[in-house]
Protein backbone atom coordinates (compact mmCIF):
# COMPACT_ATOMS: atom_id res chain seq x y z
CA UNK A 1 0.00 0.00 0.00
CA UNK A 2 1.41 3.30 -0.68
CA UNK A 3 1.35 5.89 1.87
CA UNK A 4 -0.03 9.35 1.16
CA UNK A 5 2.71 12.05 1.56
CA UNK A 6 1.97 14.57 4.90
CA UNK A 7 3.11 17.67 3.10
CA UNK A 8 2.41 19.40 0.29
CA UNK A 9 4.63 19.38 -2.53
CA UNK A 10 7.12 22.07 -3.19
CA UNK A 11 6.26 22.39 -6.71
CA UNK A 12 3.55 20.11 -8.85
CA UNK A 13 3.82 19.58 -12.70
CA UNK A 14 0.90 18.96 -14.97
CA UNK A 15 1.21 18.14 -18.68
CA UNK A 16 -1.39 19.58 -20.52
CA UNK A 17 -2.40 17.09 -23.62
CA UNK A 18 -0.95 18.56 -26.67
CA UNK A 19 0.15 21.34 -24.56
CA UNK A 20 2.79 22.72 -22.09
CA UNK A 21 4.04 21.79 -18.97
CA UNK A 22 2.49 23.87 -16.01
CA UNK A 23 4.85 24.27 -13.12
CA UNK A 24 3.07 25.49 -10.01
CA UNK A 25 4.49 26.33 -6.63
CA UNK A 26 7.99 26.39 -5.10
CA UNK A 27 10.64 25.88 -7.77
CA UNK A 28 13.77 26.61 -9.26
CA UNK A 29 14.78 27.41 -12.93
CA UNK A 30 17.98 26.34 -14.57
CA UNK A 31 19.99 25.91 -17.81
CA UNK A 32 21.49 22.77 -18.59
CA UNK A 33 24.71 24.76 -17.86
CA UNK A 34 23.61 25.79 -14.22
CA UNK A 35 22.50 28.85 -14.83
CA UNK A 36 19.81 30.31 -13.04
CA UNK A 37 16.51 31.44 -15.32
CA UNK A 38 14.49 34.13 -14.39
CA UNK A 39 10.75 33.32 -13.27
CA UNK A 40 8.72 36.06 -13.48
CA UNK A 41 5.35 33.84 -12.21
CA UNK A 42 4.25 31.38 -9.72
CA UNK A 43 3.20 29.50 -12.38
CA UNK A 44 5.01 28.69 -15.62
CA UNK A 45 3.65 27.08 -18.40
CA UNK A 46 7.51 24.75 -20.25
CA UNK A 47 7.60 24.58 -24.14
CA UNK A 48 7.30 20.72 -24.86
CA UNK A 49 7.05 20.85 -28.72
CA UNK A 50 10.54 22.26 -28.99
CA UNK A 51 9.35 24.82 -31.73
CA UNK A 52 8.45 28.15 -28.80
CA UNK A 53 10.84 31.47 -29.44
CA UNK A 54 10.77 32.30 -25.69
CA UNK A 55 12.31 28.52 -24.77
CA UNK A 56 12.16 27.06 -22.44
CA UNK A 57 8.66 28.79 -21.66
CA UNK A 58 5.62 28.12 -24.12
CA UNK A 59 4.50 30.46 -26.30
CA UNK A 60 1.78 28.57 -27.74
CA UNK A 61 3.66 27.49 -30.81
CA UNK A 62 2.22 24.21 -30.29
CA UNK A 63 -1.12 24.90 -31.75
CA UNK A 64 0.00 26.41 -34.84
CA UNK A 65 2.15 23.31 -35.32
CA UNK A 66 0.12 20.35 -34.30
CA UNK A 67 2.02 18.95 -31.60
CA UNK A 68 0.54 16.25 -30.43
CA UNK A 69 1.54 14.42 -27.18
CA UNK A 70 0.31 10.65 -26.52
CA UNK A 71 -1.23 11.91 -22.87
CA UNK A 72 -4.47 12.92 -25.00
CA UNK A 73 -7.64 12.66 -23.32
CA UNK A 74 -9.56 9.64 -24.93
CA UNK A 75 -12.97 11.64 -26.93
Amino acid sequence: MREEPTQAPAATITAHPDGPLLVRGDFELRTADGRHIDRRRGTVALCRCGKSAIKPFCDGTHKLTGFRTEDRPER
